[in-house]
Formats: C-alpha cells, structure tokens, sequence
C-alpha cells in the first residue's frame, strides 16, 4: 500500500511517500526550486518521491493533505469578524490566496499529478502527533505538538499506542507559544518562519531582564502550560505585523530595523522570550506526564526545533526517553499525513518496533552517483581529482581539513527537514579558533554571532559533551564537557552581549558557543556508515572525533540539492575543497570567475 503525503500554501511545502508503512522518500519543495522556505504546492517533491518509489500517481492507493483548508478558512473568517473593523486591510490581502489555491486542494491535486483517486485530510495537529509518533522507537508514548497555529490549535498532546494517535487536549489561537516566539522575532528584526533560530543563537549573548515584564504584560501563564495572551500587545490576529505600539512601548523603542546592528536590547529580549519559552515548554510536558503516565515523549511542531528547550526538557528528567521529529515544522507534516492516511483512514497495522527510529537518519531525498558526478565533470570541462576508495576519499579529506581547509561535502540521500546531518554539509576543524567567524563571514555570509554544530562519533559523544544520549538530528543542546572548557579570565567575565564572542572557551571552540552549549549530531555507523568513518579517520588523524558541521547553502538560499547546486555555492564562497562523491574539486584549480559564461552567471555574487 502506497500513499503519498503532501504539505503546501504556509511555508515549507513537502512531500513524502510511504509503502507499506516504510518512509520511502520526503523532500522540501525548496530543495529543487531554489525558493527558501517555498511554500507552493510541492509539484517537483512528489516527482521526486514518485520516481524514487518507482511508482505513478495512479497507482497510490492514497494522497493524503497535512491539514483542513476549509476549517483553517472558518477560523481566519471569525477572527476577521471578532475583530472587524479592524483586519480589513490584511483580510483582503489574504482572500486572493485563499480563494486562488488553498481552497482548491483536491482540484490541485488532480490536475498537477494526473490523479483521479482518494484524496483524505489529516489536522493539521494530528500529522504533527503522527510525524513524532509513528517514526519514533515507541511502542507507545505521550506527544506534545507545539507551533503557530494549525486550523484552530496552536499546541496540543496525547497518546500514542499502536497505530492510533489520540489528541486528548489542544490550546488555540490566538494563544500561541510558536506566535510568542515570533513576536520576537519580528521584534529584534528578524524573518518570522526563518529567523526563529537566530533568536535561540542571540539569546546568551543576552540576560533575562525581561522576563518579569513578559509575565506581568503578555501572557497569563497556568501550572499545566496553557496560557492566555494580551493581544493589546499584538498585531498578528488582524495586522500585517506580529507586534503593535504598544508592544514597541513596553520594550523601550521600536522594532529593529533588518541589518541593522544588534544592541543589548535585542540580546536581552531574546535571552527573555527564550527563557520563558523553556519554562512553558517544561510546565506543559509536566502536565503531560502527570496526565498520560506515559514514560516516552515525542516532540514535533515548530517550536520542538528549539533544540536548546529541548535539552532542557531532556536535562530535567521528566520522561524516561524522548524523541523528537528532525522535521518537526510544517514540511514534517507530509510524512504525518501519509501515517494518518496509512493507519488512520486505512486501518493499517502498526510495524514492530527496533530501539533505533524508523526515520532512516532523515536521509530520504534524492541521491547522486558517481556516474551522475562524471557526467557533471564532463558536461562542464572541470577539474576534479578522483579517490578509487572510501578509504582514501576520508583519508585525504580528513588531511585537508585538519590544516584547516573548509570543505564541501556532498554525499549520499539528502536530508529531509532543516537540518544537513553529513550529506549535504560544510564540514571544517573545530579545534581552530577563527574557524566559526572565518565560515559565518567568508562562506555561509550570515551574522557573526551565530553557532556552528559538532558533528561527533555516536560511541564517542560522552567523551566531550555532557549528554549520555544519541542526538543524531542536531536537536539537543547540551555544555561541552567540564574537563575540555576553558575558564574565562575575570576580565573576560565582565564582558558584555557580542564582545564575548572571541573568548575562546573549549579545546573545540569553533563548536562551544558562549554559554558553552553545543547543539550536538551523533553520528551512528548504521545511519551514515561514510560520514563516521570521515570523522573515525579524523580522530585518527589528530585525537578529535569532533567536526564542524554547517548547512551547505548560504544565507537566503536553501541548502544545496544537486552537484550543480554544490558547485554553484563552492565557487560563489571561500570555501577550498568540494567532495562530490568520490571526486576532491580543489578551488586553486577551478576555472576563474568570468572564464565561463555560463558558469559566470550561475556562481557570481548577488
């Protein structure tokens, strides 16, 4: 039984396929059209699920949409109409949307995959329970879904047995944990849906000075988590902003402006709205322990990407064991559609459960083979060194980043969610102390204060991070290990908000972010047997099983998809080396800008 799973029209538009209850593909929608975060209906994602499940549109038994459109239009209609007059404005620049594609799914549907057959609907929270549940290692286990809203719930939890997840309880808009969040993020001058993780980065640099005045002003928080939010304080109900006036008021001044400097305020506001966000996070999976008795949790929506919540969440010892879906935003809700589809709507039976999860390491998407890469060389006249072996391939990589080269590692499936976990990464030494600012200025283009992961053997882990447990899609923070950190000298502790950012703090400072936290990767042998034996012959190499692990893209791009899409970054950056399979791309010996036309155009900067 196949049914495909479809997210599309919010952002971060997805497909997924799944046979027999086996997640066989999931890709973004972004990863082929080049658009971040690109929120049109996945037309390029399904090609890609349907080709690599050797399958048609005619032969799914079902295709399954991540949410209700008409029930999310009834509650975007009563909003307009509990607030009216006010909204009119953004009412009548939400109805052309509605009206021209989000009300029209089955039609779309049809007509872009050729279909003729069953079309079902999950809720919108539903496939989120379903994409922490089903994947997960559980037999059974309580969920916690927590975002910005679905069609009415902005956060919910349950109970996952067998082939059934059942939401037992939901908070709705306008009360939002996920709009909280991005409240602030609109605030301190950062893209709502994108620049949520920037906020997370920012917040050590900051102190808790807002806190108190979040409590006293914007939200009324209960003991279960659940709580009420003043919306005379915000604008997103009815405005084109997230935040109004008096939002502006009570934090000193307006919002940032895009690109301007960061100051303390912006520090100090993120370090608050993170804070409480740990504390809501941690008061809802009491309740949820409390309520379900469940032992287990699985985590998914928006805000479970905040992987420093989650460590917290993690270091409290609520539950026993916790799993968190690795593309836990919208674009995880095809693979919860598909699952609703397959065990909900179809009664299909539960599969047996292993210890390891059944999301395959995230590595779901599209896979290119050296054949693919030689015709890629050939196509294009470029230089390229070939390895005969998988052992030769690590060993000259792991030379060349140990004399500190930032090297583009293109490699195996893609990985589905926001994470690169190995195959579509820029990989450098995180023992070298210019390596972050050198990869946030000169290669990824992005602000100076953001963290790079630690990619670090899974057997190895315990060695140099205080984490017992496998991370292995970038989802737990936790501190470097005590006895690798490095004391600050008193001067140094009397530093305030961006000027403690070159403090050098561990033995891998590249990868230990101010308040020594690393948000870590396990690598397992069985996930991505190439990649840990990269970081198994860079431990041989120099005594470190620890590797920098960024997304291959640069600001404002999604991450790299094809050898093209890899070789276009590689040349638009300071990257040095690119590996395309078993190929080592040296950028000494790349043609120069402009002596390609072609290639001129595609790699030149904006």
């Amino acid at each position: 039984m196949t049914i495909l799973g479809i997210s599309a029209f919010y952002h971060d538009a997805a497909a997924a396929l799944l046979r027999d209850g086996v997640i066989i593909a999931a890709a973004q929608e972004e990863r082929f059209s080049r658009k971040k975060h690109d929120e049109r209906f996945p037309i390029h994602a399904v090609e890609y699920c349907l080709r690599e499940g050797n399958t048609t549109a005619a032969e799914l038994d079902a295709v399954v949409f991540y949410d209700k459109p008409f029930t999310k239009f009834n509650r975007l209609l009563e909003t307009y109409l509990h607030f009216a007059p006010r909204g009119f404005r953004s009412f009548v620049m939400a109805m052309p949307v509605w009206l021209k594609d989000k009300l029209w799914i089955p039609d779309t549907i049809e007509t872009s995959l050729d279909y003729a057959g069953k079309i079902l609907y999950a809720e919108h929270h539903e496939s989120h329970a379903a994409s922490a549940f089903f994947p997960s290692p559980f037999e059974r286990a309580a969920f916690l879904t927590v975002d910005g809203v679905g069609e009415y719930a902005t956060s919910s939890f349950g109970v996952g047995a067998g082939n059934r997840v059942t939401i037992l309880a939901e908070q709705h808009f306008p009360h939002s944990l996920g709009l909280l969040y991005s409240a602030f993020t609109y605030f301190t001058g950062f893209r709502v849906n994108s620049g949520e993780y920037k906020v997370m980065g920012l917040a050590p640099y900051g102190e808790p000075k807002y806190v108190q005045t979040i409590y006293d002003n914007l939200i009324d928080l209960k003991e279960d988590g659940s709580f009420h939010m003043n919306m005379d304080y915000f604008d997103y109900a009815t405005g084109l902003r997230m935040t109004n006036d008096r939002f502006a008021a009570l934090f000193g001044g307006h919002a940032r402006a895009s690109e301007s400097e960061l100051t303390q305020r912006e520090m100090d506001l993120a370090r608050s709205v993170q804070d409480v966000t740990e504390e809501i996070m941690l008061r809802m999976a009491r309740h949820v322990r409390k309520t379900t008795g469940e032992k287990n949790l699985c985590l998914a929506g928006g805000v479970a990407l905040n992987c420093v919540a989650n460590g917290k969440l993690l270091r409290e010892n609520i539950f026993e064991n916790i799993w968190i879906q690795p593309a836990a935003g919208d674009a995880g809700g095809a693979i919860g559609a598909a699952y609703v589809g397959y065990h909900h709507a179809l009664d299909q039976p539960a599969l047996p459960r292993t210890k390891r999860d059944m999301q395959h390491g995230s590595y779901l998407g599209p896979v290119y083979t050296d054949h693919d890469v030689e015709k890629f060389i050939a196509d294009h006249a470029l230089p390229a060194v070939h390895m005969n072996t998988e052992a030769a391939l690590c060993t000259a990589v792991a030379d060349l980043l140990a004399r500190g080269d930032v090297v583009g590692w293109h490699q195996g499936r893609m990985e589905f969610g926001p994470r690169a976990l190995g195959n579509r990464s820029i990989l450098g030494d995180p023992r070298n102390s210019e390596m972050q600012k050198r990869m946030n200025l000169k290669i990824k283009y992005r602000e100076s204060f953001r963290p790079f992961a630690p990619a670090v053997m899974a057997e190895e882990v315990a060695d140099w991070f205080e984490i017992e447990q496998e991370s292995p899609y970038m989802l737990l923070v936790a501190e470097v290990k005590k006895r690798r950190q490095l004391q600050m000298s008193g001067a140094e502790q009397r530093l305030w908000g961006i000027d403690k950012l070159n403090i050098v703090r561990s033995d891998i400072p590249a990868v230990t972010h101010v308040d020594y936290s690393a948000r870590i990767q396990t690598v397992h042998r069985d996930d991505n047997p190439l990649f840990h034996r990269l970081l198994e012959t860079f431990k041989e190499k120099t005594g470190c099983a620890v590797l920098v692990n960024t997304s291959f893209n640069v600001r404002g791009e999604p991450i790299v998809e094809s050898p093209k899409d890899a070789y276009r970054c590689f040349m638009r950056t300071e990257m040095d080396v690119l590996v395309l399979g078993s190929y080592i791309f040296y950028k000494k010996d790349q043609p120069a800008p402009g002596a390609d036309g072609d290639w001129k155009k595609e790699y030149e900067l904006d």
